[in-house]
């Protein structure tokens, strides 16, 4: 950013894929890490930690840490895994939901945290990630129901139509259910995420700009900064949506799988 009036847009390039990497000539760069790798490494950390103090000594009556890890519990467990696919195949899948749930929510917190300032799911390999666990997940559903070519063939192809549509269905149905699901999974989260970021960055730049290199403008940035408040507050609904959102999908993918039958 420049002086003397001069408004400069914050090097969004250098955020998401830092010059700065760390072990960088070890073991053939295996191992090289920048700063977002490094919040996503401390958010699983942090994550998992959590959850194996809340649950260190549990107890029939919780109390304190390990009555709130069972309260985020019991919603994903209430409010999406059963929600979408009954008591019997909610419990069966909670795990692999419910880590998604909050895998989401752990790695888009850093956006609004003081010192990360910055959300993993931003860049779009993390959220690959998830989106590949939940295509694994309803393909093995389907497949573990029906077996894997019965399961194939009853996703894509729709009973009761007339056999010339099929060479239109198909190929629909195949691009549908088993390549835009993942994708539009990935992207989804990525855009949201990186989208909330700029918007955030931008607007206390513009704090930052009217503040320090425009005196006459100060009211303004007094303005622009309540703005910036009420957006991160907003951000932090937005970080419990896309957790919901990731994690509700998938439950209803697996739904959808278990169900192939009933196209």
């Amino acid at each position: 950013m420049a002086f003397k009036g001069e408004f400069h847009a914050p090097d969004i390039d250098k955020e998401f894929f830092p010059v700065d990497q760390w072990f960088t000539g070890f073991a053939a760069d295996a191992f090289v890490m920048d700063r977002l790798m490094f919040v996503r490494i401390l958010m699983a950390v942090v994550l998992m930690a959590f959850f194996m103090f809340a649950m260190r000594n549990p107890r029939l009556i919780p109390s304190g840490v390990q009555n709130f890890a069972e309260i985020c519990l019991d919603f994903v467990r209430v409010h999406v895994a059963e929600e979408i696919l009954g008591k019997e195949q909610g419990r069966r899948f909670l795990p692999v939901i419910a880590t998604i749930f909050f895998a989401v929510l752990a790695m888009n917190l850093p956006t609004v945290l003081p010192g990360l300032n910055v959300s993993p799911n931003a860049r779009i390999g993390f959220p690959m990630v998830l989106a590949a666990l939940g295509y694994i997940t309803f393909i093995y559903a389907g497949a573990k129901k029906y077996g894997f070519l019965r399961y194939i063939k009853a996703s894509v192809v729709i009973p009761n139509v007339p056999p010339a549509l099929h060479i239109l269905l198909i190929p629909i149905e195949i691009l549908s259910t088993f390549i835009l699901r993942p994708v539009t999974l990935t992207i989804r989260l990525m855009a949201n995420m990186l989208a909330g970021h700029l918007i955030i960055v931008l607007l206390f730049s513009a704090t930052n700009f009217f503040f320090w290199q425009l005196n006459g403008w100060t009211l303004l940035s007094a303005g622009i900064s309540v703005l910036s408040v009420a957006f991160t507050l907003f951000e932090l609904l937005v970080i419990f949506l896309q957790a919901y959102i990731f994690a509700l999908l998938v439950a209803v993918y697996i739904d959808s799988s278990l169900h192939a039958d009933n196209h």
